[in-house]
């Protein structure tokens, strides 16, 4: 069985693209970062009745950093790396849940990750896919953790041992505040590993941690130009989940970790928790509330002693109250990140529809650098995009986020490589697919849009307007020759499908998807085959799961595993046509298709096929007698848009051409 080790550059690209039609890299398959499988180990350390011992991220002097925390430093002398129940009593996992007091900053400029991971304690379903259940100290203790994060396009699998680094008895990085849970400071050590070790995690932007988290996208708002309904904003976020955090801006070094005259730290990153309105002197006034990951806030401006928000009855401590007022007043910069990638205007019934696009600047053939460079500009990654649904009926102009992210720049933090300046620019381009625009065209025409800054940031984003048609968006570094690998995510807003789905069909779905309103791949199957069995003019030996997995891949849009209502009702209304096709074209009405008829319903399901892959799905599908049943056509039918799915997704450029690898044969899609 192929091993699969998660990897960037070329590696990556050489992952099999069946792999990531079989669902590889979504939350419910995540890559096994370094080809470590976190049951097999386990069982492999139950059986020997011993302690996992991760060779990959070793107890040793490069795991903790190489500059500040490098070997023979005063901040890593004399630390042992130990497991909790070593220097714990009775170390828990996890204790009443998690919650935001469980995560206090310890000797690592890592507060804007425990930012991150303070908000996504608000929400138990998040939490638990980035910390899986069924781990803990009791029964079954093997020394032995796994987690979960969201990795420039797809899910890693992070294994690590327990051991921690320890100065003097307590922990030296994140630690809760009883001192008895230990699910942060393993989740942070994961981390490390993923990022290559503890000081990688030094200095970052919380919208950094949110991504990684959630897979979602992140805005930033800068707060002295905040937008008029931004408290709202804030509300609907987090009453959907949304993550989110502020931080002060510094202006020199001297600032940094500066306290302001009301007592908030510049330069500082905290999580935003919750919002209320509350009725005070005959006023309605809006309240924050906000709280700082190094445990407390002494936040003294008004509101600090006068409310108290609906909390954990954990520890209060670290949580404040504020006027909105004040918030815009003391914060610079918001970090909004949406989970589910919803439009903020939930009174529009919108969601966001998604691209991703793999890409690299390489010095002398892709790094051209920006607009100001002509000469080069134009050698950059171009990727084509096509806005076709408008903000309203009648209008023309369409919403769309574009994120551009640098990556593995943590990684690259101990050869001496900093994050590269980045920014993009779109051009309105209509016509042949596949033209890489030469330095002419840019000399002659102005860009539609563009990213607000070129930034050193890992992703740039920018919420963007342009009139419905086609356009070419060009990534690129700020100087020419800085080589990166990037992924480009386009979020282009459309009107949701779940306004146009009749109350009926949401009755039905309730019914069938029980509890957690979602689908299931066993679910599926008996909701399948229990309706075609009714249909008995129809030959049919039943959906095998291997044929319901297939349909949740092609229609999982959120990466759950499971259907929601609307990829459900996508998915019923394909089956339908493709009932209505089978029938159609069964013209002898025996119950399956021939070959004759097979081929006339391809062609009128839209798939224009040569004779020899034809050839291939007639001894792929047919059964003993030749004929194909209904619950194989169907598959067939899946199958077939599932690589045509994947062959536009490949063909970055819309050229009608792409490139495959060895284990990329299009037959095996089949």
């Amino acid at each position: 069985m192929e091993e699969h080790i998660y990897a960037t550059g070329m590696a990556a690209k050489l992952r099999s693209q069946w792999d990531r039609d079989e669902g590889l890299g979504q939350i419910h398959k995540a890559v096994k970062f370094q080809g470590q499988d976190y049951e097999g180990l386990k069982a492999q350390c139950v059986q020997g009745r011993r302690l996992f011992e991760d060779n990959l991220f070793p107890c040793s002097p490069s795991s903790l950093g190489f500059k500040e925390l490098g070997p023979r430093t005063t901040k890593t002398s004399g630390v042992r790396w130990m497991r909790p129940p070593e220097f714990c009593k009775r170390p828990e996992f996890i204790v009443d849940g998690a919650t935001r007091t469980d995560i206090c900053q310890g000797a690592l400029g890592d507060c804007w990750l425990l930012a991150a991971i303070a908000s996504l304690t608000l929400n138990d379903n998040l939490l638990h896919r980035v910390v899986p259940h069924g781990q803990g100290y009791q029964q079954g203790y093997a020394g032995i953790f796994h987690f979960q994060f969201w990795q420039f396009g797809e899910w890693v699998e992070v294994v690590i041992d327990d051991r921690l680094p320890v100065k003097e008895g307590k922990l030296l990085f994140v630690h809760s505040a009883e001192g008895t849970e230990f699910w942060s400071a393993l989740l942070e050590k994961a981390y490390a590993k993923l990022c290559g070790c503890y000081e990688a995690l030094s200095g970052g932007s919380t919208s950094e941690g949110f991504e990684d988290f959630t897979g979602g996208v992140t805005e930033m708002f800068e707060l002295k130009k905040a937008p008029a309904d931004l408290y709202g904003i804030i509300s609907r976020a987090i009453e959907r989940g949304s993550l989110l955090g502020c931080s002060i801006d510094i202006t020199s070094s001297v600032d940094m970790e500066a306290v302001t005259f009301k007592k908030l730290v510049k330069g500082h990153a905290y999580s935003v928790t919750g919002v209320d309105e509350v009725v005070y002197r005959g006023n309605l006034t809006k309240l924050v509330r906000i709280r700082n990951p190094w445990g407390e806030v002494e936040w003294t401006g008004a509101w600090s002693d006068k409310y108290d928000f609906k909390m954990s009855t954990k520890n209060n401590r670290s949580c404040a109250a504020m006027s909105y007022g004040d918030f815009l007043r003391e914060f610079t910069r918001l970090e909004l990140c949406n989970l589910t990638a919803d439009a903020l205007q939930d009174s529009q019934m919108k969601k966001w529809s998604s691209s991703i696009y793999q890409g690299e600047w390489r010095r002398g053939s892709t790094a051209g650098g920006c607009r100001n460079f002509p000469a080069t500009f134009w050698l950059n990654p171009q990727f084509k995009i096509v806005l076709q649904h408008p903000d309203t009926p009648g209008g023309s102009d369409c919403s769309f986020l574009v994120g551009l992210m640098q990556k593995d720049r943590r990684r690259k933090l101990q050869e001496g490589k900093d994050m590269e300046t980045i920014g993009f620019a779109l051009y309105e381009f209509t016509g042949r697919s596949g033209v890489h625009l030469k330095r002419d065209f840019f000399l002659t025409h102005a860009s539609s849009a563009r990213s607000e800054l070129f930034i050193n940031l890992r992703e740039v984003s920018s919420r963007l307007q342009l009139p419905a048609g086609e356009y070419i968006i060009v990534p690129s570094t700020f100087e020419p020759h800085k080589e990166a690998d990037f992924v480009l995510r386009v979020f282009s807003e459309k009107p949701s499908d779940s306004d146009q789905i009749d109350a009926a069909f949401k009755n039905l779905f309730r019914q069938l998807a029980g509890p957690d309103m979602e689908i299931s791949l066993t679910e599926l199957q008996t909701i399948l085959n229990r309706i075609i069995s009714k249909h008995k003019d129809l030959k049919t030996d039943g959906f095998t799961k291997e044929a319901c997995r297939s349909m949740i891949s092609l229609m999982d849009t959120d990466g759950s595993g499971k259907l929601g209502l609307t990829e459900f009702h996508v998915l019923w209304e394909k089956i339908k046509r493709y009932l209505t096709i089978f029938r159609q074209f069964d013209l002898d009405k025996s119950g399956t298709m021939s070959s004759y008829e097979m081929r006339m319903a391809l062609d009128s399901a839209g798939f224009k096929l040569t004779n020899q892959l034809f050839q291939l799905i007639i001894l792929r599908y047919t059964e003993a007698d030749m004929s194909v049943d209904f619950d194989n056509f169907v598959t067939c039918l899946v199958r077939l848009e599932t690589m045509f799915k994947t062959f536009h997704t490949m063909d970055t450029d819309k050229d009608g051409f792409m490139s495959l690898n060895f284990h990329q044969n299009p037959n095996t899609l089949l």
